[in-house]
């Protein structure tokens, strides 16, 4: 008899955290790596918020909180859902998880049974199909093209759905891409979604407040009330908040949809750490206005990056709405052979080139179930990124 389940054989470990694990590995080891794979801010936690976890282990705020998250962190969430997106969520209706991978993935295990269908419009976070398969479900994959603009269309999205289908999940502004939907387009997939009621969606909006060009976010379900009662918005203070290793992500959605996941997650984990939750309630509640000054930053990092890879021979760099990603195009170095005589095949060959010969480490497309492209962070310096661009140039160079 087998020791291991079954369904690990139908899973793999996450492309972009083995990457970074090889990147840090080889820096480690003396070589000059510049990673950009890892999907992080660059900045410190701001203080008011590192304060404010000290000052909760100070008044002994050390101890378990309500499973899924304390009624003070469940009122700054539904606070922000209403102020920020016009949903009106109870305490009843909002959960926290240790960081928003939890949270989706909850939501998974309380509704995927053995064949049910999830739509996944790619490129996609490398976590959603692997979370399908280890729910028993099915990851439905819907290609969304560069010259769509990585978005997926109404169309797209009627053709994929089956009588199977439980759900789609929706990236917005999108890891890997950066790619954001406008008003009008949610409410083209909307439309869809109004006609097909057996079909509940996921949003992921982790990405929320990092958008540029004067690009304004929307949620499915703040631009279709209508799907409210089959909506699970999900969202987090990892990115905006500059907290990716406090862990504390958080989704808002039908009552019986939330205490199923709250069933699940107090046999699992419990609360989240009681200090992240402290954390997080200053996160939400306390000062705003850097979060438009780290996007200064971040839109100057993403122009210098599409303005530097598209000049490199062989690469198309498209530019994002959001996020702190782009995801160039490699195609025009597949087929070409690298000075010590080895064919670029595809984008995974490309981004080991690209490491082994230059030091930089990227994560290629194939990983988000689009090729040819590889995924670039800009959440590190310009000087950093500079130069890390002039190396990818002087490797697509060296191409024959």
């Amino acid at each position: 008899m087998p020791f291991f389940a079954d369904r690990l054989a139908r899973v793999k470990p996450s492309p972009t955290m083995a990457m970074t694990a090889l990147a840090t590995e080889l820096k480690a080891a003396g070589r000059d790596i510049i990673s950009l794979s890892v999907g992080e801010p660059d900045f410190d936690t701001p203080r008011n918020i590192q304060e404010a976890a000290v000052a909760a282990m100070r008044r002994g705020e050390t101890r378990y909180t309500v499973f899924d998250g304390s009624i003070e962190l469940k009122r700054a969430v539904s606070a922000k859902f209403r102020h920020e997106n016009g949903l009106d969520y109870e305490t009843s209706q909002i959960t926290i998880g240790s960081g928003g991978k939890q949270v989706l993935y909850n939501a998974l295990v309380a509704t995927i049974n053995p064949g049910d269908e999830v739509v996944i419009p790619a490129p996609y976070w490398v976590s959603y199909p692997e979370m399908v398969l280890l729910c028993e479900g099915t990851p439905v994959a819907v290609p969304c093209p560069q010259n769509n603009g990585f978005r997926m269309r109404p169309e797209d999205l009627d053709a994929a759905i089956t009588p199977r289908t439980k759900w789609l999940i929706l990236n917005s502004p999108s890891n890997p891409s950066g790619a954001a939907y406008t008003e009008a387009e949610l409410k083209g997939i909307a439309e869809v979604l109004l006609r097909r009621p057996h079909v509940w969606v996921m949003t992921d909006d982790m990405y929320e407040h990092l958008v540029y060009d004067d690009f304004v976010f929307k949620t499915i379900a703040q631009v279709e009330p209508r799907l409210y009662d089959r909506t699970l918005t999900v969202n987090g203070v990892s990115k905006t908040y500059c907290m990716t290793g406090w862990r504390i992500g958080y989704g808002g959605g039908p009552t019986a949809l939330i205490k199923a996941m709250g069933a699940i997650q107090s046999n699992s984990t419990a609360n989240p750490c009681s200090i992240s939750q402290a954390a997080a309630i200053e996160a939400l509640n306390g000062p705003q206005d850097f979060i438009a000054e780290h996007n200064r930053s971040f839109k100057q990092r993403r122009d210098l990056v599409v303005d530097m890879l598209n000049q490199v021979p062989g690469l198309f760099c498209p530019c994002p709405e959001g996020a702190f990603y782009v995801y160039p195009s490699c195609a025009g170095v597949i087929g070409k052979r690298t000075p010590a005589g080895q064919t670029i095949e595809n984008d995974e060959d490309f981004v080991r080139y690209l490491l082994e010969a230059e030091g930089v480490a990227a994560v290629h497309g194939g990983a988000f179930g689009l090729s040819p492209y590889f995924r670039v962070s800009y959440a590190t310096s310009t000087a950093i990124l500079r130069d890390a661009c002039e190396r990818i140039d002087r490797a697509c160079r060296a191409l024959a």
